[in-house]
């Protein structure tokens, strides 16, 4: 043991020279806090926003699908343009582009305006995601403590998520719908300099010219399958001009990126990579867990609201206990893998979200506050457990080289699963709850085909009926959403139950650097033991 004590000692040294590593995950955290509180601090603004800037339907879809959608699209560009030119160097430039759109976006008079800023802000977030994680991957080269910042670092994408709203609707209650970007700017301010000084630089080997067609093929080909999907997801027509021509013309952009890739001496992204079953089974891994994980937290919040009757800030409290699990699964992953190995880690997450999705479906029209929060327990805990060991298993067979194409790859992978949730998902709750409007006693056709697009509209077509036949749709609506929640949760269920077949793929033992597979803790006298406690 003491040959690889010595050796991880060496290698972190040298990852590390001038900085504490432990300080840079601290940096790196804080530019992940920022990223994750910026995809959601937007959603309790945009009412806001609507009555301010008047934005048309359009316009106010693109203010809050742009972000994700341009960050989406833009990660496996950055992500290895970093590994060519240096990671910290692409890392600041992002601050600083962020700290700008912040401060446009926040001054912004106009939709047009608005959505120009929100897109600079996806360029930013770009730069950011794929840096923090492929410099973690530099700085941190022992797995065991990498392992252990993974957790902090996937803990705290867990904190930003959750606060996103909360601190929103602080803002929104003091201040006005701006000061959602302008906090931004303060911290960027800080961040620039800190990071500058702090983060150490490191880049791949550097041979060969960066394929800049390559990277464009990859960031419209994506541009245009998140934003199908993402169409998808928003009840569009699968035969929809605008939803079939970017999926077609994306998916055969990304064909072609993938062949010209195998063809080129010096790829953009190392597709040998996929053929490493560890480092392709992470991967889905990861599509399948957010997959479930956006899907099921939006159709939760619209059980929340609709069924319910809890106001926004309410739904949001009762979704705390999931973030607050998935925190501690993220602060105790790094132990759990040790002892698991990420074969049987990966595979006990996705079962312990199935069985959690699977107690969910006893959920009906009243309240149950001791189910829900078992419920979402179990939920975070387990997709966390999931996520945690999925990411450190893929940028562990990733080559340090290739660190920031294989983070790219990993955000790129989060993002597509998000998205595809949201499509099929909504779509499999649609078809389960449109039929129960169907022969709804004395409400006519007409009104029963309106009701049964969302459970919003039949609110709002029971309302305008009015009398015994308004009566009679709303109870309809409202079991027919139920009956679809308990048909969306048993088909999530099975998606996460396949995940969990998918992760047996995964090395049984956690293989570090230097030595063979880890299956215990380390010994109580070495310098792993006591960082990784």
């Amino acid at each position: 043991m003491s040959g690889t004590t010595t050796a991880a000692a060496l290698r972190r040294r040298a990852a590390g020279a001038g900085a504490n590593r432990w300080v840079v995950l601290v940096v790196l955290c804080v530019s992940l806090l920022l990223v994750a509180v910026d995809a959601t601090v937007l959603h309790v603004a945009v009412p806001a926003v609507t009555e301010d800037l008047k934005p048309g339907g359009i316009e106010l879809l693109w203010i809050v699908d742009v972000y994700p959608l341009v960050c989406a699209s833009l990660l496996i560009l950055f992500g290895t343009l970093g590994d060519r030119v240096g990671r910290r160097r692409v890392l600041l430039l992002g601050y600083a582009l962020f700290g700008v759109a912040s401060g446009l976006a926040a001054l912004a008079d106009n939709a047009q305006v608005l959505i120009v800023a929100r897109a600079l802000l996806g360029v930013g977030g770009a730069m950011i995601m794929p840096a923090t994680l492929s410099i973690l991957r530099q700085v941190f080269p022992d797995r065991r403590e990498r392992a252990l910042a993974i957790g902090i670092w996937s803990a705290v994408a867990a904190v930003g998520a959750a606060v996103g709203p909360l601190l929103g609707g602080f803002l929104l209650e003091h201040f006005w719908w701006g000061s959602v970007f302008l906090v931004n700017i303060p911290l960027m301010l800080v961040s620039l300099p800190v990071g500058r000084l702090l983060l150490p630089e490191s880049k791949g080997d550097g041979e060969g010219p960066w394929d800049v067609v390559g990277a464009l093929m990859a960031a419209v080909g994506l541009f245009g399958v998140v934003l199908g999907v993402k169409r998808l997801g928003g009840g569009e027509s699968v035969g929809s001009l605008l939803t079939v021509l970017p999926l077609v013309v994306g998916a055969a952009l990304l064909v072609a990126f993938v062949r010209r890739q195998r063809r080129r001496a010096q790829p953009l992204v190392d597709l040998k990579m996929f053929a490493r079953p560890a480092f392709s089974t992470s991967v889905g891994c990861i599509v399948l867990a957010m997959l479930a994980l956006v899907g099921l937290e939006l159709i939760a919040a619209q059980y929340l609201q609709l069924v319910l009757g809890l106001s926004p800030l309410e739904t949001g409290l009762r979704l705390l206990p999931l973030t607050f699990a998935a925190m501690a699964a993220g602060l105790a992953g790094a132990r759990m893998l040790r002892r698991f190995g990420p074969r049987r880690m990966v595979c006990a997450g996705f079962c312990l979200t199935a069985f959690a999705v699977v107690l969910l479906t006893a959920l009906g029209r009243t309240d149950d506050c001791a189910l829900m929060l078992t419920g979402f327990v179990l939920l975070g805990f387990g997709l966390e457990t999931t996520l945690f060991g999925a990411y450190e298993s893929m940028l562990s067979e990733a080559p340090p080289e290739q660190a920031g194409g294989a983070a790219a790859i990993g955000e790129t992978s989060y993002q597509l699963g998000a998205g595809i949730g949201i499509a099929l998902l909504g779509t499999v709750m649609n078809a389960a709850y449109a039929p129960g409007l169907s022969d709804v006693p004395g409400v006519p056709e007409s009104a029963s085909s309106s009701a049964g697009h969302s459970l919003g509209e039949a609110y709002e077509v029971a309302a305008q009926l009015g009398g015994t036949a308004g009566v009679a749709l709303r109870h309809a609506a409202r079991d027919a959403f139920v009956h679809g929640l308990h048909v969306t949760l048993l088909v999530s269920a099975g998606l996460l139950l396949l995940g969990a077949v998918m992760a047996l793929r995964l090395p049984r033992g956690m293989q570090c650097e230097g030595a063979g597979a880890v299956e215990l803790p380390a010994p109580r006298d070495s310098p792993e033991s006591r960082v990784s406690v």
